[in-house]
């Protein structure tokens, strides 16, 4: 099993690596947990899916078995009337039919030191997911980032806070038809260990 790092247009040699992911992300999501969530044939994807995201994909081979997004806060995506930054910030706007707008307590920020993971899933049993927020950690410290915040069921607020991530809330736990969750922050700690003892998690 290796965990990759992919950032297009840079790694096209492994873009297959992203399809195999968002058709994970399909087969969890859509299929089994029976999220409304858009899709095409065998892939889930979305307008955070951009060349602007980077995508951290657990494989066996060039089969994805978990993976996350990560988009910095900065960024902007659209020309038009709408224009969406990242999950988080744009349910909290209002952007997002379906996403409670009140699962943050305050405007969350958009600076180029503060990402968002999210669309966190793996299969059942493999045990990568803490490994996948792991690297995730240390690619952002890479990037000098200071902060990352986490959209997920509460399950995943506890996870990080048994590999020693800090977790700080950014609003209360929130419903709608997919169930209950909420957003969360952790500094990025650089020089940070992996850690295989997590157990696999299915978040947004």
């Amino acid at each position: 099993m290796q965990i990759s790092v992919v950032q297009m247009p840079e790694d096209t040699v492994d873009y297959d690596l992203v399809v195999s992911f968002l058709e994970l992300r399909k087969e969890i999501f859509v299929d089994r947990m029976e999220w409304p969530l858009y899709s095409y044939q065998q892939i889930e994807f979305e307008q955070y899916d951009t060349f602007g995201a980077i995508y951290i994909i657990a494989h066996e081979g060039r089969s994805a078995i978990g993976g996350a997004r990560l988009v910095r806060t900065d960024c902007r995506i659209g020309t038009g009337i709408v224009q969406y930054s990242y999950m988080i910030r744009d349910a909290y706007m209002g952007l997002l039919p379906g996403m409670p707008s009140e699962l943050c307590f305050e405007e969350p920020p958009s600076d180029s030191s503060t990402w968002e993971l999210t669309r966190l899933a793996s299969l059942p049993n493999t045990n990568v997911a803490g490994l996948i927020l792991d690297r995730a950690n240390e690619f952002l410290a890479t990037k000098n980032a200071a902060t990352c915040l986490f959209l997920g069921p509460p399950a995943f607020l506890r996870m990080a806070k048994t590999m020693n991530y800090e977790p700080r809330r950014l609003g209360p736990i929130v419903r709608n038809d997919d169930g209950a969750f909420l957003a969360f922050s952790c500094k990025v700690i650089p020089g940070m260990e992996r850690r295989p003892q997590a157990k696999a998690l299915e978040p947004a």
